[in-house]
């Protein structure tokens, strides 16, 4: 199996920068310790201060299914790496560089990530989401580039009390007492409401070291969306995308609103958008997406593009995980429904900012805010990856709506999204038949779950009309 870093190198590098935290914290209590899993939130759990220079010895594990764990927090049988193989332990390796305070606990905590190692042999776990795009990542290395990554996320703020029937509603607004109920793109007045809630989430990420940079109001009521800058590194730009979306939820509770970066949450509003713009640098630092044009991308940024959008369909249960995701794929909604791309163009699944000079990139748009970061960007190296291997051609840019309308679009249907990923060779190869197959069947495990409930408006509709 792969090793995506050196353990050992890894393990100096984490007790160095825990004994350096505990002499600039001293009275720290506990330690949250975070892993990702398949479904895009965290896990984990709280261990005393004093045992954080253990971390990096393999000193705290948990069962290497956490990463598979449901959406509601249940083991699936059907994945197969529960109890079905006994449950075994995988070891929590902490990931360097990304301890910090957390600063909405009632007491002095500090949180860490971890990535999970297998128990016998040490290894990178393949169930492991982060460890999933270091592979990838990887196999940029082995050709020589960095990929370069920024995020952008939306998200809704909401009443810390959802309706009688559950369904979230606007948040009051601070000082008017008014709900927010209508769209407000753009509006700095909005952004000046909600301006204490939106300001500490910034100093809390810079107290996290996470790069948040301008924040606007978007379509929705109380939706809005903010952007961290680039870093040379996919890994830690999925790694500020996560614990981002923790800090979004805390420090809104803390105002008394509540977060949802749920792709829909209101059927007649903007839905909930992760986008991330992606460039390559060569071994000198070079941007190899740099051409001499706005409007004509040179060879490898073609490239990449043709790559991404030859293997779009296979990897949209990535982009779009859950049965709430294909509410967003709606016709001229900034949702992209067809493979296609274009010059600064928004209604495309693969825009081109700028094709010139240092800034040149493109801009995926397909992904929802509920899809887990790391698999999201993991698909965007394994897409260009293709691409350059193939020198793959993604054909003429788009122009008008009618020339978006004419591609054959994804699929607005749960259950193909899942057959067309867990059918597909190329996805085995590129992510590995351990994650392959786990994560194809965590998702048509929850998928049956779903497919089950009869829902209230289906009683509704039918009890008493059929």
């Amino acid at each position: 199996m792969l090793k995506t870093e050196n353990t050992e190198q890894q393990k100096q590098s984490f007790k160095a920068e825990a004994e350096a935290f505990l002499k600039a914290h001293p009275d720290l209590v506990k330690v949250e310790m975070l892993l990702p899993r398949f479904c895009g939130s965290l896990m984990g759990k709280w261990l005393p201060a004093s045992m954080l220079p253990k971390l990096a010895d393999g000193a705290v594990r948990l069962p290497r299914s956490t990463a598979a764990l449901d959406i509601w927090g249940d083991d699936v049988p059907l994945v197969g790496i529960a109890l079905e193989k006994g449950d075994p332990d995988g070891i929590c390796m902490p990931v360097p560089g990304t301890l910090s305070m957390v600063p909405w606990a009632s007491e002095p905590t500090a949180q860490v990530l971890v990535t999970m190692k297998d128990l016998v042999t040490g290894e990178d776990c393949g169930y492991d989401t982060r460890t999933t795009l270091a592979r990838m990542e990887q196999r940029f290395a082995d050709r020589g580039l960095t990929p370069v990554v920024a995020t952008e996320l939306e998200f809704y703020l909401i009443d810390g009390e959802t309706t009688a029937t559950g369904h979230p509603q606007g948040p009051m607004v601070p000082g008017l007492g008014e709900r927010l109920t209508a769209s407000q793109v753009y509006n700095m007045d909005v952004i000046a409401a909600f301006e204490p809630v939106l300001a500490e989430i910034y100093q809390t990420c810079q107290i996290q070291n996470i790069p948040a940079e301008t924040t606007i109001s978007e379509f929705g009521p109380g939706q809005f969306e903010m952007n961290l800058l680039h870093v040379p590194s996919a890994l830690v730009a999925a790694d500020h995308c996560m614990l981002f979306k923790r800090v979004v939820r805390n420090v809104a509770r803390k105002h008394g609103f509540d977060a949802t970066f749920m792709a829909k949450p209101y059927a007649h509003s903007a839905g909930n958008g992760f986008h991330i713009h992606m460039s390559a640098q060569d071994s000198q630092g070079r941007n190899i997406f740099a051409g001499d044009s706005d409007v004509e991308a040179n060879e490898p940024l073609r490239h990449a593009i043709g790559g991404l959008l030859e293997h779009m369909r296979e990897c949209q249960i990535l982009y779009a995980p859950h049965a709430n995701s294909y509410r967003r794929f709606l016709p001229e909604s900034y949702a992209p429904t067809t493979p296609c791309w274009g010059y600064d163009h928004r209604a495309v699944a693969i825009r081109v900012p700028t094709a010139k000079g240092a800034a040149a990139r493109l801009e995926h748009r397909v992904a929802g805010a509920d899809a887990n970061p790391y698999l999201v960007i993991a698909s965007l190296l394994a897409g260009a990856i293709t691409g350059f291997d193939k020198a793959l051609d993604p054909g003429a840019p788009v122009e008008t709506l009618e020339d978006v309308a004419a591609k054959t679009p994804l699929t607005p249907i749960w259950q193909e999204a899942i057959a067309k990923f867990g059918a597909s060779d190329w996805a085995r190869d590129l992510f590995g038949e351990d994650f392959h197959t786990s994560y194809t069947r965590s998702r048509q495990a929850e998928e049956r779950i779903v497919s089950a409930v009869i829902t209230d408006f289906e009683c509704r509709s039918y009890l008493r009309t059929v």
